[in-house]
C-alpha cells in the first residue's frame, strides 16, 4: 500500500500531479481544489494517498491531509460513489463544507458536485449523517510536511527547491473537534453535536473554539 507520496512535481493538471519521487514518476488523482493549492512544478509537495487496485489498473489518488483522505474513505463506502465522485464532492465542497453538509442532512449542497445528482445525494447524507461526527472529531492536526528532500531527488529546475513547505494546519477543523469533544463530555450524542457545531460554523465561519462550544451550546438549549 502507497500511504504517501513525497517529491519534486513534474507536471501540474485540473485533476492529476505528476511527482518525481528518486527517479520515478507517479501519477496522482487530486480534486480540482487540491490541484490549485500545489506549488508549481520544480518544487517539493507530499500528499497522502489511496490506492485504488483493479485487476486492469492502479490508480493513485492523493489529499493534502490524512482528515480529507478519511472523508475519502466514508464517501467511498457508499454504493453509487467512486473515487472520481468523491474527489469531486471534497473539490466542490471543501471537508469542512462536506461535514457541514452532512451533520445538517443538506444533501442539496451535494449535488453542486459534477456527477452528484439528487438521489445520490440523498443517499450520501443518509448513509453518512450518523457516521460524519465520528471523522469530524479527528480535528486539523493532522498535517502534510515532506521534510527535506535528498540532492538526488531534485530536479534541475530554476524553480526547484530544496526546503519543504510548513505543514498545512486546518484550525476550523481542529476547533470543530474540540468543540465536539467539549459538547460529547457534556452529554450530548455526536449527532446532535455535529449538527450543532455545523450549524454554528456556518453562522460564524473561523470562530475560535470557545465562541464554537458557546454558541452551539445556544443552538442546542430547550427552547421555551
Amino acid at each position: 500500500m502507497i500511504g504517501r507520496i513525497a517529491g519534486i512535481i513534474l507536471h501540474r493538471a485540473q485533476d492529476h500531479v505528476l511527482i518525481d519521487v528518486r527517479g520515478v514518476g507517479y501519477i496522482v488523482h487530486v480534486s480540482e481544489r487540491t490541484a490549485a493549492s500545489l506549488p508549481p512544478a520544480g518544487q517539493a509537495t507530499a500528499l497522502y494517498t489511496e490506492l485504488l487496485v483493479r485487476e486492469d489498473l492502479l490508480q493513485l489518488f492523493g489529499f493534502p491531509t490524512l482528515l480529507e483522505k478519511e472523508w475519502h474513505r466514508l464517501l467511498t463506502s457508499v454504493q453509487g460513489v467512486g473515487a472520481k465522485v468523491s474527489l469531486a464532492i471534497l473539490g466542490t465542497l471543501s471537508a469542512e463544507g462536506l461535514s457541514r453538509a452532512l451533520a445538517l442532512g443538506d444533501w442539496s449542497a451535494l449535488r453542486k458536485a459534477p456527477g452528484v445528482g439528487p438521489k445520490l445525494a440523498q443517499r450520501i447524507t443518509m448513509e453518512l449523517k450518523d457516521k460524519a461526527p465520528a471523522i469530524m472529531a479527528l480535528g486539523g492536526s493532522l498535517t502534510v510536511d515532506p521534510g527535506p528532500l535528498p540532492d538526488s531527488e531534485v530536479v534541475e529546475s530554476p524553480a526547484a527547491t530544496r526546503t519543504a513547505p510548513a505543514p498545512r494546519i486546518d484550525g476550523n477543523a481542529q476547533a470543530t473537534a474540540d468543540a465536539l469533544s467539549a459538547l460529547s463530555n457534556l452529554g450530548y450524542a455526536p449527532s446532535e453535536a455535529a449538527g450543532a457545531v455545523a450549524e454554528a460554523q456556518g453562522r460564524e465561519p473561523g470562530a475560535t473554539t470557545a465562541a464554537l462550544i458557546r454558541a452551539s451550546l445556544r443552538l442546542l438549549a430547550p427552547k421555551e
